[in-house]
């Protein structure tokens, strides 16, 4: 397929990037910079602004099949960029006819009640902008959405075992999440799902064929 990468130079991102060429799909990489470059003819770098309109988005999504949203602010601009440009993002999406439409979000954002527990504490104000940029890819698109809730990310080896609809947050290898955001792509189980993971015992094909 071709995809469109929203967040292509991130941590999550750039290894998406990597792990989709090597699954045979052409990538739009979208990201902030314009000095990226790939040495993969599989790889189009493109200037993605999360501050432009809905129509100037539409207009660089050129003609991808997917987009995979994995872009943050890391805390800097939240409404902006993880709340509205996410927004702005699926708006695009819907007008240039790209129904699949996999957001990596954070997890439990979408359940309020866990958010005063100690683990969640230091970053309501991340859960409350992905809340309400799930909330409306839920209710407000007729995309055919995946959204992958993980837990803390860490740069450890992935083992391609992980646990879903998980009830309480663990660690997560970010090769992990990006191998389940991949599988996501082609695992029709997955369209129309919430997803929360972490590293686990079940491998991640097997994990999403079973939602």
């Amino acid at each position: 397929m071709k995809v469109l990468v929203v967040g292509a130079n991130g941590r999550v991102g750039s290894c998406l990037v990597d792990k989709l060429v090597k699954n045979g799909h052409f990538v739009y990489a979208g990201a902030r910079r314009d000095n990226l470059a790939s040495n993969s003819s599989n790889v189009r770098y493109v200037h993605f602004d999360l501050l432009a309109s809905p129509k100037e988005m539409a207009e660089k999504m050129y003609d991808a099949e997917a987009i995979f949203f994995v872009a943050g602010s890391r805390g800097k601009d939240l409404l902006k960029i993880d709340l509205n440009g996410a927004v702005k993002v699926m708006r695009a999406a819907e007008n240039k006819n790209i129904k699949r439409f996999i957001m990596l979000s954070s997890v439990f954002s979408l359940d309020q009640d866990k958010w005063n527990e100690s683990f969640l504490k230091d970053i309501t104000d991340y859960n409350i902008a992905k809340h309400f940029a799930d909330q409306w890819l839920i209710n407000n698109t007729k995309l055919d959405y995946t959204i992958l809730q993980p837990g803390v990310l860490k740069e450890t080896p992935g083992s391609g075992k992980i646990n879903v609809n998980i009830d309480y947050p663990a660690e997560n290898s970010i090769e992990n999440v990006v191998d389940t955001l991949v599988q996501s792509l082609q695992e029709p189980a997955a369209i129309g799902k919430v997803i929360t993971m972490s590293d686990g015992k079940t491998p991640i094909a097997d994990a999403l064929r079973n939602l």
